[in-house]
């Protein structure tokens, strides 16, 4: 079972490994691309997927997390079944 705590460091991490696929990988090929420098294009594993179920407006896991948690009448189960009701086809959710 993973922890809120944990959950809060996996994205974290997973986000940061966003950014450095994009500064390392993405903007040096389109800046190739764009002054004709002859590269082998570089495969890499895109991550926003799985971050835009985490982070995505309005229904992401954290947007849905602090709506719920904002109301009076927010519960775990409300919370689970927004999140479930958005997201059950998502290949990267599983509850």
């Amino acid at each position: 079972v993973n922890s809120f705590e944990q959950l809060c460091i996996n994205y974290a991490n997973e986000r940061l490994q966003q950014q450095f696929n994009w500064d390392i990988f993405k903007s040096e090929q389109v800046e190739y691309e764009a002054e004709g420098i002859e590269w082998q294009y570089i495969e890499f594993t895109d991550n926003k997927d799985c971050l835009a179920l985490i982070d995505a407006k309005p229904m992401g896991v954290m947007h849905v997390l602090n709506e719920e948690s904002s109301l009076q009448a927010g519960t775990d189960d409300k919370f689970l079944d927004k999140v479930k009701a958005n997201h059950q086809a998502n290949k990267y959710f599983d509850a």
